[in-house]
């Protein structure tokens, strides 16, 4: 080893993740030993580096003579003695800590007594590994994320045993490899896993209270919140074995209920069903199951749909009503008002559906529409005030919505003659293909129903839930940007890191902190509030960084 360089390097484990990370060092130019158990865990080993270098292949990404010199690079073997050169040896065995344990203890007998010693644990303590060696100041977190060879993000972990520049070499190593590394301490699911998991194991309590169903909530935070896939599509895909472990180890060490692993997950994982890998989790993944056959809906005429109000939230909702192809109707608080809202929406549509758009300032504009929908400014009790007007002029039948987002239901329900055909649409972001649908403990049966038929009418996806804190979205999305904040005002990490992490280890569009300051920090204060005023649940106040912030007037960057 010279200039602190890593030459030969070995790994432990040959499993999907331990061969993926042996392909993406031989990759970069690297000697690789690769270590199994025994010649079937060997062989299953080389089936895996054969597999994903060959699809890679395939798909131009390699040529053959690349994956031949890679597969070269590699030397495979059941002997720990053959470690015994290596600069750097990478653990990539089971997440059980007793485990891992031996082989650090195998590791410490074979291995230079320079070496460097890595654990690629997700949520292991990197310190309880370390302390059982006769090394610990050799002893580092590597944590690559899956399908290594793809995601960019490595976690470079230290201990408070770890010596001056151990991390800055692997971290360095890393960044040579083509990856991203976050360098960071030891705490449970480091940054992306304590992260990621918090939000996974909400939506599974959220499922097992019946607040709304498992395919409303996946759809929810794919099309409302722009993730990759729903929290129960990816959690089968993890692993509901895997999800439970993290969970229980980062609840180990915070005690925040938030990790403390929901029942329902905890009784699959006891049945065996353990998502994709099993054949079932929270959905059926059976290949041979014939796919339901579903008759072609009958085209049914685009609603006459009313808005009220002509603030920028009425005018997105007219702008998108009037691009489905429904006239629309909308009333303003007066007539200036009126024509500055026709003013924005003359630079947002084009003329034909400017000509399906007709506002006013009299409510019995509204009188013969199918759905009217509150969207004015104003508190509370403007909106009361709204709805009880508008429920004067809606004809019998007509679905009445209100947008607030941070106000019960219910309470505004009240307020009108009519609350069983009174629903909330909550739109989560301006101009979103999704609409959450909320229905309260009056609304009338068939109300809902009604309200999402009249939806998909617009061109919108409609989730139903009931009358909770956050809807769907919000309920999911603000505490997870919460605990981001908090480990920002922890200086666990730095906000390029958190948001890092995210991006490029779990494939989100954006990071927390970047959500935070585009979504609003007033606005995510505001849902956190009422989110801690209705749980009591401590996770879920507001972090005082957020707090800070929002009484300064300022963004996190």
């Amino acid at each position: 080893m010279s200039g602190g360089s890593f030459s030969r390097v070995g790994v432990v484990g040959l499993g999907t993740m331990g061969a993926g990370i042996a392909e993406v060092l031989s990759r970069g130019g690297l000697a690789v030993v690769g270590i199994e158990i025994n010649q079937e865990a060997l062989d299953r080993g080389r089936g895996n580096l054969e597999t994903s270098t060959g699809r890679a292949v395939k798909r131009g990404k390699l040529t053959e003579e690349a994956r031949r010199e890679i597969l070269g690079r590699i030397t495979l073997s059941t002997d720990f003695a053959d470690l015994g050169e290596c600069d750097l040896v990478i653990e990539a065995v089971p997440e059980r800590l007793e485990l891992k344990r031996r082989v650090f203890e195998q590791l410490d007998r074979v291995c230079r007594a320079d070496a460097v010693l890595a654990t690629n644990t997700s949520s292991l303590s990197v310190t309880g590994i370390a302390v059982t060696t006769n090394r610990p100041a050799k002893i580092v977190g590597v944590h690559f994320f899956n399908p290594a060879p793809v995601m960019r993000l490595v976690e470079v972990i230290g201990t408070v045993l770890t010596e001056d520049g151990a991390v800055t070499r692997v971290a360095e190593l890393v960044r040579g490899l083509g990856k991203t590394p976050v360098t960071i301490g030891d705490r449970a699911g480091f940054v992306a896993n304590r992260l990621l998991f918090g939000y996974l194991n909400q939506a599974a309590t959220m499922l097992e209270s019946g607040h709304a169903t498992r395919d409303d909530i996946d759809a929810a935070m794919k099309t409302g919140g722009g993730l990759p896939m729903g929290p129960f599509t990816l959690m089968d895909l993890i692993g509901l074995d895997t999800c439970l472990e993290v969970l229980e180890a980062i609840y180990r060490e915070s005690r925040d209920r938030r990790h403390a692993p929901a029942p329902v997950l905890r009784e699959l994982v006891t049945a065996g069903l353990l998502g994709r890998k099993t054949g079932r989790g929270f959905y059926s993944h059976d290949k041979t199951a014939p796919a339901a056959e579903t008759a072609p809906a009958a085209e049914a005429p685009q609603p006459v749909v009313g808005v009220a109000g002509s603030g920028a939230l009425a005018v997105a909702i007219v702008a998108a009503v009037a691009r489905a192809g429904s006239e629309v109707r909308y009333v303003a608080g007066d007539t200036d008002q009126e024509q500055a809202a026709r003013a924005e929406l003359a630079k947002a549509l084009d003329a034909d559906a400017l000509a399906r758009v007709r506002g006013g300032s009299e409510p019995s504009e509204l009188a013969d529409c199918e759905l009217i929908i509150e969207a004015a400014a104003g508190d509370t009790s403007a909106k009361r005030t709204l709805l009880a007007a508008i429920d004067g002029i809606a004809a019998p039948g007509a679905v009445l919505a209100t947008t607030a987002p941070a106000v019960p239901v219910i309470e505004l329900a009240m307020a009108t003659g009519r609350p069983g055909d009174v629903v909330a649409l909550h739109l989560p972001e301006a101009g979103s293909a999704l609409v959450e649908i909320v229905a309260t403990a009056v609304t009338a049966p068939g109300v809902t129903d009604k309200a999402a038929a009249l939806a998909g009418r617009l061109g919108l996806t409609a989730v139903r839930c009931r009358d909770r804190a956050g809807f769907i979205v919000d309920a999911l999305r603000f505490p997870y940007l919460n605990d981001a904040a908090t480990m920002l005002e922890a200086g666990y990490a730095d906000a390029d890191s958190i948001d890092a992490a995210m991006t490029l280890g779990c494939g989100y569009p954006t990071g927390p902190i970047a959500d935070l300051d585009r979504l609003g920090l007033d606005r995510a204060v505001a849902v956190l509030r009422s989110l801690y005023a209705e749980s009591r649940e401590p996770a879920l106040a507001p972090a005082p960084l957020l707090e800070e912030y929002v009484t300064a007037g300022r963004a996190l960057r």
